[in-house]
């Protein structure tokens, strides 16, 4: 039986040790050199295992941490708030259609 742990199991034990957020960059710097990658491609998958990790808490400025160092109101994202900015991206895509319907006068239009 092999000694595995994953990516996110690392950067656990490296959070842990830490006791303080650090930023993303750094946290894959020391998972990376931990367990020997060098895989460019390494970093996405990383990434996504970091967001969909229970664990992690995502802080302004890149940084991340444990969500146990933090409480509920600093780690929630609010989905309502995020229906604004769908309602503007709505607004542009209706202009942009009617737009589409029009001809185009010159390139400088657009």
């Amino acid at each position: 039986m092999t000694n595995f742990k994953s990516m996110t199991d690392v950067a656990y034990d490296v959070m842990s040790k830490k006791k303080r957020s650090m930023t993303f960059s750094k946290l894959w710097e020391e998972v990376a050199n931990r367990v020997n990658i060098a895989n460019e491609e390494a970093i996405a998958e990383f990434y996504t295992d970091l967001t969909l990790d229970g664990r992690f808490a995502s802080l302004k400025d890149n940084k991340w941490d444990l969500k146990e160092r933090h409480t509920f109101e600093e780690t929630y994202v609010n989905l309502a708030d995020m229906d604004a900015d769908d309602e503007e991206e709505e607004e542009v895509d209706a202009e942009l259609e009617d737009e589409e319907d029009g001809e185009m006068k010159n390139e400088e239009d657009y």
